[in-house]
């Protein structure tokens, strides 16, 4: 359930409130396991979610009493060691933005199997992929990478991975 205003409206005790409303970067840890049935198809999809606000698409973490409660958006932070993926997916309800803090992002757009564009993007760069669009990332630099993610809705339907990704038939089993 998300934050609500009613503590607030009510007039309950603001100090509780406010500090409901907060996520300490010292309160995060990197969640290796979530993405981890994705290292199926190969180490070099390894890396760590960090979650703030909502869970994502790819895992349940609803027992997660660090995670700021999603209205309307999930934000979290990807970790990406040199040469880790984040293999072509794609959302096809709700855009999703990448926004780098640290390193450098290969970023792909894909348009089936054989054209895709790539672009790097280092400190402060950020691209938007709307919904339906085929997106994957990479980190080519020699140190990690972080990048804000956020998906615009409260829970995102699971990605789909087409046909020409390497996690295409893999499941979480």
């Amino acid at each position: 359930m998300p934050v609500t205003t009613t503590e607030y409206d009510n007039g309950g005790d603001l100090a509780k409130y406010t500090d409901a409303l907060i996520a300490t970067k010292g309160s995060r840890e990197p969640d290796w396991g979530t993405l981890s049935f994705q290292e199926k198809a190969g180490p070099q999809y390894k890396r760590a979610q960090i979650r703030y606000v909502g869970s994502g698409a790819t895992g349940n973490h609803e027992n997660d009493n660090r995670i700021l409660p999603s209205g309307g958006f999930t934000f979290s932070n990807m970790l990406l060691p040199p040469g880790a993926e984040g293999p072509a997916h794609t959302h096809h309800d709700v855009e999703e933005a990448f926004f780098v803090l640290e390193g450098q992002v290969r970023v792909g757009i894909h348009r089936g199997p054989d054209e895709v564009e790539y672009r790097t993007l280092g400190y402060r760069d950020m691209i938007v992929v709307p919904a339906g669009v085929t997106r994957s990332l990479k980190n080519e630099g020699d140190t990690d990478a972080l990048f804000c993610v956020i998906i615009g809705t409260q829970k995102p339907q699971v990605p789909t991975y087409p046909e020409y990704s390497p996690l295409h038939g893999v499941t979480r089993d």
